[in-house]
């Protein structure tokens, strides 16, 4: 395969604080000779394990940004055995556009992997992760929450995997992480993801989901900083005493789980974030846009459990994800 157009401005394998970028070439109508700079952070200390931490995969996502602009700003070599890889902008053009895909290529990062050296903008960044970062990480932590277009409980989550050892490690990562919801996640379209990707090489894999909205808030990226360096204690890669609360279990047993709208219209939710559902409930009704006197179309739950995310906008479409419904595991 052909090598990857990016270069690294900072080194992977010298110890102290390294701040610099993912220089990625393209050239186009305002910068003949022009590239993507991806901001990234590596601090090393010694021999050790190595932590990946992303965040804007998708590019609408904040909590992650923050929580690693902050660690990178932050953290010392002093604190760390090993190394910290940081990247607050993994998909940076979407992140600067402030929409979930690349305004480049309208590439949608998490579908993008395993990548392609002589692909898009999107592919090139996924190919430099699948076959340069991640094969030097332990363990990666991906940053998520639900753009502008989906609302979520606070979790952090994990998948279920072939290799159960392998998911054992992944399941501690995230108990540790100690989001206020822990989720074992079933995904709809696991194709093309980071996640997958990670996975397939073995690594320890977190992702979380931490509101959405299209914006963040106090309590959620306070979650996202703790997470990290708890994260990051649980590693053996930084010292001290993690800070713990309870955490809820969740699982997503099948696609019963997800509910999607049959139609277009205004959104009337009818239970909140968090509310135990029954199965036959309605969740939300979607009322027709274009005329009165008309009554409208009502989306049921289709089992019991919990309310673990929303659709955010007012104004849904057909095919839009409405509501998610968790189960509880005591």
């Amino acid at each position: 395969m052909k090598p990857s157009p990016i270069t690294p401005t900072v080194p992977f394998d010298q110890d102290g604080v390294h701040h610099g970028f993912l220089r990625l070439p393209y050239s186009r109508d305002d910068s003949a000779w022009g590239s993507v700079m991806i901001p990234i952070t590596v601090i090393r200390n010694g021999d050790g394990p190595t932590a990946l931490l992303t965040g804007a995969n998708h590019g609408d996502e904040y909590e992650g940004p923050v929580a690693l602009m902050d660690l990178a700003a932050t953290l010392t070599p002093a604190e760390v055995t090993g190394r910290v890889v940081i990247v607050p902008a993994l998909n940076y053009p979407a992140f600067r556009a402030g929409t979930r895909t690349s305004p480049i290529d309208k590439g949608n990062m998490n579908r993008s992997f395993p990548g392609a050296p002589d692909g898009t903008v999107t592919q090139k960044i996924a190919d430099y992760f699948q076959r340069v970062l991640v094969p030097m990480a332990d363990v990666v932590l991906d940053f998520h929450s639900g753009g502008k277009t989906l609302d979520f409980l606070p979790f952090a989550a994990v998948h279920v995997l072939e290799d159960k050892k392998q998911e054992a490690a992944c399941v501690a990562a995230m108990k540790a992480f100690n989001a206020p919801w822990s989720m074992m996640m079933l995904e709809i379209d696991a194709v093309g993801m980071f996640d997958t990707a990670v996975e397939a090489q073995g690594k320890v894999f977190v992702t979380t989901e931490l509101g959405g909205g299209g914006t963040a808030t106090a309590r959620t990226i306070g979650i996202a900083r703790k997470g990290v360096r708890n994260l990051l204690m649980h590693a053996g890669i930084l010292t001290g005493e993690a800070e713990t609360g309870p955490t809820v279990m969740l699982d997503m047993p099948d696609g019963d789980c997800f509910h999607f709208a049959e139609g277009d219209g205004l959104i009337e939710p009818m239970a909140d974030l968090g509310d135990a559902v029954t199965q036959g409930q309605s969740l939300a009704r979607i009322w027709p846009p274009d005329r009165t006197g008309v009554l409208p179309m009502t989306v049921i739950a289709k089992r019991a459990g919990l309310l673990t995310a929303r659709h955010f906008p007012g104004l849904v479409k057909s095919g839009d994800c409405v509501a998610v419904i968790a189960v509880e595991v005591r």
